[in-house]
């Protein structure tokens, strides 16, 4: 009886091992994700930091990004959540400095999502600047005050720190994520763009194993 007992604890624990190996698979570099050959600093080296690279007028982004909001929110403390519009050409430069405006502002968790709604469900071509200040007007952002930080030195600074950190990420093309600086993801790589969550998960794992040595 207690032979049978010990052998069946011992299937119990090989089916738990099998099952929690099949839920986190060894993605491989160079195959599922790049690691950079430099890392590009981190805002805070306590923490993992995770960059969503993304553009407003870009439909994969947009359709990218209700599933990308509800991984982030659940996110352990030790992770820092942020993204980053990217700027290939200047045509893209407008919204860019939209999103640094809206976070400037303070009004970025409010007018993200809607912006992206706004371009792909809306089909809101904003033409001008003054078509995308009156957009921010409607979450609070005096179209004064939109034109003023939309021209300022502190969104300047942004959007030329932003082109250095993609030149350091080597992104060609959106979206993309970025592990703590040192690792990244393409949907073309993980398999699909949500695909890229499921490898972030396994590249917070392994930046979190090696902050804990």
């Amino acid at each position: 009886m207690l032979k049978k007992t010990v052998w069946a604890i011992y299937l119990l624990c090989f089916s738990i091992t099998v099952a929690v190996a099949q839920e986190a698979p060894d993605f491989e570099a160079g195959v599922h994700y790049e690691v950079l050959p430099t890392a590009v600093p981190t805002s805070d080296p306590e923490r993992i930091e995770v960059v969503a690279v993304f553009a407003y007028s870009c439909p994969h982004c947009a359709s990218l990004e209700p599933s990308l909001q509800s991984w982030a929110s659940q996110l352990n403390d030790d992770v820092y959540f942020t993204h980053l519009p990217a700027v290939f050409s200047r045509n893209w430069e407008p919204l860019a400095r939209a999103y640094y405006v809206a976070e400037l502002s303070g009004k970025l968790d409010e007018a993200h999502m809607p912006m992206f709604d706004a371009i792909h469900v809306q089909n809101n071509r904003f033409r001008s600047t003054e078509d995308i200040a009156a957009f921010y007007t409607n979450y609070g952002i005096d179209k004064d005050e939109f034109m003023k930080l939309y021209n300022s030195f502190a969104v300047d600074t942004r959007i030329k720190q932003g082109q250095a950190r993609l030149r350091g990420y080597q992104i060609t093309a959106v979206p993309a994520m970025v592990v703590n600086g040192k690792y990244h993801i393409t949907g073309a790589m993980a398999g699909s763009n949500t695909g890229m969550l499921r490898v972030a998960n396994y590249l917070i794992e392994k930046e979190r194993a090696a902050l804990a040595n």
